[in-house]
C-alpha cells in the first residue's frame, strides 16, 4: 500500500480528518482522536493502527509487524506494519477499519451521534 492509497482509504471512512504532523507522518483522526498513522520515522512505508488487546497479542511477534514505536511502549495497544510479510493490504484495510471503530467508540455518545458514528437502527434519542 502506498501513502496515497492509505490516505484514500482512511479518507473514505466516516467522520475522518487528516493532518501532517510528527515529522511528516500522515495522521488520520476520527472525532479529533488518532486512529491511523502513515509513516513516522522510518524510511520505509509503515502504517500504524490501534487494535484490541487480543489482536495485539496475536500480531506483536509476526513478521512484518511490531508493537508501534512510542505508543506500545506506553502500554497502548498499537501495531505498526512495516512490510507485507504477514499482513497484506486487504488485511491492513480491515485493521484500519477496526481501528477507526475502536477509536470512535471511545468518543462520547453525544460526539458519536453528532458525527453520525456507531448509530444503530431503532436507537432512541437520549
Amino acid at each position: 500500500m502506498t501513502y496515497d492509497e492509505f490516505n484514500a482509504f482512511c479518507g473514505s471512512l466516516a467522520a475522518t480528518s487528516h493532518v501532517i504532523q510528527w515529522g511528516g507522518a500522515h495522521v488520520w483522526k476520527v472525532g479529533d482522536k488518532v486512529f491511523a498513522i502513515g509513516g513516522w520515522h522510518d524510511d520505509q512505508e509503515s502504517f500504524t493502527f490501534k487494535v484490541s488487546e487480543m489482536s495485539f497479542e496475536m500480531l506483536k511477534e509476526e513478521r512484518g509487524v511490531r508493537p508501534a514505536p512510542y505508543l506500545a511502549s506506553r502500554g497502548m495497544k498499537w501495531i505498526q506494519r512495516y512490510d507485507e510479510s504477514f499482513l497484506n493490504d486487504q488485511d491492513l484495510k480491515r485493521y484500519l477499519r477496526e481501528s477507526h471503530r475502536i477509536v470512535s467508540l471511545g468518543l462520547s455518545k453525544k460526539r458519536q451521534k453528532a458525527l453520525g458514528l456507531n448509530q444503530t437502527a431503532g436507537e432512541d434519542d437520549r
